[in-house]
């Protein structure tokens, strides 16, 4: 119907055969079949670089140009682990619980999703669940093969000790509901030449995970790291004036940034059905209305859950200008909806969930002022 557009709403029952979802785990983007380059920087094949321009360009090197000798020799790691292409990464894997209610819902809270094809006796699992029900958690994945291992411990020999997402594609052949049991098989399916990014030198793995629902063939997930050598860097020494990084403003937000500018704190309210919404969108979660108006928080809320930030040290985020933990907050407003800000009024490491906290408006350089939140108990 006309002017409906905005207020339709996907179906996720409704799957295609193909479906597939990519994201990036990582800054530096890549594949077993792709060079990685920054914007800007050049490619062409007929440009006179050093060996170490390459590096930073992300180009496939040799053993030889690794050492800087120039000399082209064969990459002898990379001619035994491309061996392991094709053998088992995992056989006969059974998930650690079935398809639940319970993780269904746990999973929609963290991601606000409120689809009703997601509750009630005839709920299904979001198809992006599909990983989650193969998962090994804290105490490992038993499943693993012996080759998957080997792989691994010639490149941690080899001194590629650390490891990166970069993407994952999902395909999703059918919905999946409580009580199915989930089991998979997975291989290695590719292993790059090595390359090098700006985190360092290395090989980028491709696992593909053929996953079954009560032995019905269920979707495939396929899943790249990099294993690499990190790129030794000096030590980063604090600047004088380090400044926090500056928000990105647009046209969905930027009534919100104005708001801050006069010490209010606004939140979106859907003018259908009345439901309110943080952070800013352009539309509602509930209904598809692109229509609204804000309300004025109370600036009153609890601590929902929080972090300690240790590490990378940012002077910026410390009020007295040193590299110490810094925490940040999931506020819950009295309003309902939830923020993400600093938590100030006690020790970093004294910030607890259920803290109540008051809003207040920091100034932190000249350019820039912030609502954050200060602990209100005494």
């Amino acid at each position: 119907m006309p002017g409906d557009h905005g207020r339709r709403r996907n179906d996720p029952r409704r799957l295609t055969r193909f479906v597939r979802g990519r994201g990036a785990g990582a800054d530096e983007q890549g594949g077993a079949d792709q060079h990685l380059r920054g914007r800007g920087e050049r490619g062409a094949a007929g440009d006179r670089r050093d060996d170490a321009a390459r590096y930073e360009e992300g180009e496939a090197v040799t053993e030889g140009q690794e050492g800087g000798t120039g000399q082209h020799r064969p990459d002898e790691l990379y001619g035994r682990i491309k061996g392991y292409e094709g053998r088992a990464a995992a056989t006969a894997g059974v998930g650690k619980d079935l398809v639940s209610q319970a993780m269904i819902r746990h999973w929609c809270e963290a991601m606000g999703d409120r689809h009703p094809a997601y509750e009630g006796p005839d709920a299904i699992a979001p198809p992006t669940m599909l990983q989650a029900w193969t998962m090994g958690g804290l105490s490992g994945h038993p499943d693993r093969s012996k080759a998957y291992e080997e792989l691994f411990a010639l490149l941690d020999g080899a001194g590629f000790t650390s490891v990166v997402a970069t993407d994952s594609e999902q395909e999703y052949l059918r919905l999946l509901r409580p009580g199915e049991r989930i089991t998979f098989d997975a291989v290695i399916e590719s292993v790059s030449e090595r390359k090098t990014t700006k985190l360092g030198t290395g090989y980028f793995l491709t696992t593909r995970m053929d996953v079954q629902a009560d032995g019905k063939p269920a979707g495939t997930h396929r899943f790249r790291i990099l294993k690499y050598r990190p790129t030794s860097r000096e030590p980063s020494r604090p600047s004088a004036r380090s400044l926090r990084p500056r928000p990105v403003v647009n046209r969905d937000n930027a009534g919100f940034w104005e708001g801050v500018a006069e010490h209010r704190l606004l939140i979106q309210r859907c003018t259908e059905c009345a439901t309110l919404r943080f952070p800013w969108l352009p539309g509602c979660n509930e209904c598809g209305c692109q229509k609204w108006d804000t309300v004025e928080a109370s600036g009153e809320g609890t601590v929902f859950s929080y972090v300690v930030m240790h590490h990378p040290p940012f002077p910026a985020f410390s009020r007295s200008g040193e590299p110490g933990p810094y925490a940040v907050g999931l506020v819950e407003l009295a309003e309902g909806v939830r923020m993400v800000s600093s938590v100030l009024g006690v020790p970093a490491d004294e910030v607890r969930t259920g803290m109540p906290v008051r809003l207040e408006f920091l100034r932190t350089d000249p350019g820039l002022e912030l609502p954050v939140f200060r602990v209100s108990e005494g």
